[in-house]
């Protein structure tokens, strides 16, 4: 086979089949992310928790990805929203005012889509407690 036929995938890729598990990336990518997050969580919450309207969805989503009765696939949705949340480049820098945190909300929104069978009732009082915490610091 000529260079020009080559096939990037291989003989036995097919396009429209599920990703095999065994191939994926997902316990990698889940990895990464996890580190940025437990680097960057909890200083980007104290200093944005007052100024965004779905923190107590983040720290839902933050409970979550860390208690051990979540699934792994779920873990790397809210891990990979929360890197979003946690990275100091965005879609919609957050800086600007009224519209900075408009992508990380729909990340978040989006991850609890995705996950929301997850999501316990334990998770949302975790959060609750957080922020009132927080709020007495």
């Amino acid at each position: 086979m000529s260079a020009g036929n080559a096939k990037p995938f291989g003989d036995d890729f097919d396009p429209g089949a599920a990703i095999d598990p065994s191939r994926a990336l997902v316990p990698h990518v889940l990895r990464v992310n996890e580190v940025r997050v437990r680097k960057g969580f909890w200083p980007k919450l104290r200093k944005v928790a007052s100024r965004i309207p779905f923190a107590a969805d983040v720290l839902s989503i933050w409970f979550c990805a860390r208690d051990p009765a979540t699934p792994l696939r779920a873990k790397a949705v809210l891990f990979g929203a929360l890197a979003y949340f946690v990275s100091p480049v965005d879609a919609i820098p957050d800086v600007l005012a009224g519209v900075g945190f408009t992508d990380d909300a729909a990340v978040i929104a989006a991850a609890i889509a995705i996950i929301g069978a997850h999501l316990k009732p334990a998770h949302k009082q975790a959060a609750r407690e957080a922020l009132e915490k927080m709020g007495r610091d």
